[in-house]
């Protein structure tokens, strides 16, 4: 999709998170989306009826655009509903962009919402059926990723101690955000001893279960330049497709995004060693690992190394997921919309003690599925364009 957009021609204008962490009894994920689109629209001072473009999804609603625009009391002139699981929010960034650029609306809202604490596993999608998965009665989804791990693990020597690292860096950024779940330090020691989920991951190697939801608004540059916030822009798209079930993955250890990355790297003129902040989509310890060496932030196979001895923890050399990430700050069935909500309040400069200094470029990178979908956004403030 990327090959006729322009970099910079939009922006995100407004961020916000909905009620996190487990809300009220009776609130819905339709009334979380509703609640983030009026916070995201207060933030850059629009109002709802300039709202024409609208973008969602959620496991627990089939039309979720028009649940969404019905509760909002909207008639937008462009909706998409595409659901690809966590990397779907950053595929509608691209999709928005595309409709502002071809004059199909003016304002667009990305939205999600979700209940998935409060109603545990009722209202969420199940896997489909899977004869070539079934009969080993995996646990969906901790099993598709200890997969991976494993694989990581015995091909290139990662150990628990490195995918330990990660939960713990999460959460010394989480304990500088005010709205992170966890409020508790954490230690190596204390992921290898939590309880084990699907071997090689521990408890502490899973993401979080919250409820909650967030939103963005677009607009193209020129109106963005106006309103009430320093617009972020959107230098680079990109998305693939790998694989659905985990057994059909060909390589566990490499995933779509390095055809994501590219994408969006080439469409923002710019390199992983140009990125000041990172917001990668972890659902567990291992997806991170992952994304660095896909995105090209260290070679393939090396990515247990990269993390050690605090590398992408505050303080470390690459700032990554400075919000907490879906490990310690929220993980309301699907994450990416927080990836983004993130990098934006890093760019415009707003994180307060976890803010990362002179942030110029971010990268925000979704994941769907079993590590199945993956899209990219590269953002910039007005001195990276």
């Amino acid at each position: 999709m990327n090959a006729t957009l322009q970099r910079g021609s939009v922006a995100i204008v407004g961020v916000a998170e909905s009620d996190l962490g487990k809300v009220i009894p009776g609130l819905g994920p339709i009334d979380l989306m509703a609640q983030a689109t009026a916070r995201a629209l207060d933030d850059c001072g629009l109002q709802l009826d300039e709202v024409d473009g609208l973008f969602a999804t959620t496991s627990q609603s089939r039309m979720p655009t028009l649940a969404l625009a019905e509760y909002l009391g909207i008639q937008p002139r462009y909706h998409d509903a595409t659901n690809m699981g966590g990397a779907s929010f950053m595929t509608m960034v691209a999709r928005a962009q595309a409709a502002i650029e071809a004059g199909l609306c003016q304002v667009a809202v990305v939205a999600y919402g979700s209940t998935q604490r409060s109603m545990g596993r009722a209202n969420v999608a199940a896997p489909d059926p899977n004869p070539h998965e079934a009969p080993y009665r995996p646990m969906y989804t901790a099993s598709s990723y200890a997969l991976a791990a494993s694989r990581h693990m015995h091909q290139y020597g990662t150990t628990r101690r490195q995918l330990a690292d990660i939960a713990v860096a999460a959460r010394q950024w989480a304990l500088l955000n005010p709205a992170a779940w966890e409020k508790r330090p954490l230690t190596v020691e204390e992921v290898l001893a939590s309880p084990m989920i699907s071997e090689p991951l521990t408890l502490r190697d899973c993401c979080l279960v919250t409820d909650g939801g967030g939103a963005l608004v677009l607009t193209h540059a020129e109106r963005a330049r106006d309103l009430r916030r320093p617009p972020v822009y959107v230098l680079g798209v990109g998305e693939a497709l790998g694989h659905y079930s985990i057994s059909a993955m060909p390589d566990l250890t490499a995933t779509a995004a390095v055809a994501s990355g590219a994408q969006a790297y080439r469409m923002a003129g710019l390199a992983a060693s140009d990125i000041d902040v990172l917001q990668l989509y972890d659902a567990f310890t291992i997806t991170p690992l992952l994304f660095l060496e896909d995105l090209g932030f260290c070679p393939k196979g090396e990515g247990g190394r990269y993390v050690e001895n605090g590398r992408i923890a505050p303080g470390g050399e690459l700032p990554v997921n400075t919000s907490g990430g879906g490990l310690s700050y929220c993980h309301p069935g699907m994450y990416g919309i927080f990836a983004l909500i993130e990098a934006t309040r890093q760019l415009r400069g707003e994180c307060g003690e976890r803010q990362v200094a002179d942030c110029h470029t971010a990268l925000a990178h979704g994941n769907g599925g079993t590590l199945s979908s993956q899209s990219t956004v590269i953002l910039g403030s007005a001195a990276a364009l």
